[in-house]
């Protein structure tokens, strides 16, 4: 089932860059499939990377609703499917309950009025398509990947009390993992399968350019190559796509003319974000800019 603008390889990789997203051949090609076949994609990588603003671009290149199921340890059927309102059914019953009968008020407070759909049960409702981000899915347990199954298998949600919710439309399916535990072959085998990871320095430096045109190419050639130097040091959180970006914006609004060692330790807030981070990446890199070292090579050539 074919989504808005993904109807090639090609266009979809354009409909991805018209909402800011620069998606290499691999990403368009996994994109383009899961919106032609009706596949869930498992998206899986480093935090970072661009993951869930692949989901977000998606969203904004088909023009479908984004709905997002951020998962954490502990998550529920509850909280991911639907739950009823007790409150409100407390009330109906206490009204209701003088002048009808049990079985009436039950068949009555069991109603759609008084159910409380979450993600999952508002994308398969959807009266329209929609872009369905099911979040850091390694951070719940194998028993939330057992009920997601059936979901993602049919695309129905069975509700006791009301019978089976049929999905209206398919939605396009993304779940992100950042591999912090391994998924269940069940699952991965009922997804197309992606891995992202950080982009080579020209790749995120056509990245930077898109969303911080106004920066220099030489500036902004300079940010990604110290960037990427601090990404290969033993960091507890290397810097995001996101922060190379928050960095390239903010070095213009200072009026920064090049990253030098006194701009980084400045600015290193911005893509340094644990204490013992800052001290490893202003002695290992910051003093390599002090000595003229980062880029040396390049100028002689």
């Amino acid at each position: 089932m074919s989504a808005g603008g993904l109807d090639t390889i090609e266009a979809t990789r354009d409909a991805l860059a018209g909402a800011g997203y620069l998606a290499d051949e691999r990403t368009a090609l996994v994109s383009f499939l899961a919106s032609q076949l009706g596949k869930p994609v498992l998206v899986e990588g480093p935090a970072g990377v661009g993951k869930t603003e692949l989901a977000k671009a998606l969203s904004r290149a088909t023009g479908r609703e984004l709905i997002r199921l951020q998962c954490y340890e502990g998550l529920d059927e509850a909280k991911a499917l639907y739950e009823w309102n007790y409150r409100k059914q407390l009330l109906r019953i206490q009204t209701e309950a003088t002048d009808a009968g049990w079985q009436e008020v039950r068949d009555d407070i069991f109603g759609e009025e008084f159910l409380l759909a979450r993600p999952l049960l508002t994308a398969i409702a959807a009266e329209e398509p929609v872009v369905l981000l099911i979040d850091e899915i390694d951070k719940t347990d194998q028993e939330f990947e057992a009920m997601l199954l059936e979901v993602l298998s049919d695309f129905q949600i069975s509700i006791p009390e009301l019978g089976v919710v049929e999905a209206r439309t398919q939605p396009l399916v993304l779940l992100t993992s950042n591999n912090s535990r391994e998924l269940t072959e069940a699952l991965k085998r009922r997804c197309l399968y992606l891995w992202l990871d950080y982009p080579s320095v020209d790749r995120e430096l056509e990245i930077v350019r898109l969303h911080a045109p106004d920066i220099d190419e030489r500036m902004a050639r300079r940010l990604v190559e110290v960037i990427h130097m601090v990404r290969s040091l033993d960091l507890k959180k290397p810097p995001s796509i996101a922060e190379s970006i928050d960095w390239a914006r903010a070095l213009l609004l200072l009026g920064a003319e090049d990253v030098d060692q006194a701009v980084l330790e400045q600015t290193m807030s911005i893509i340094v974000k644990h204490r013992t981070d800052l001290d490893l990446v202003a002695e290992r890199v910051g003093v390599k800019l002090g000595d003229g070292i980062l880029g040396a090579g390049r100028q002689a050539g």
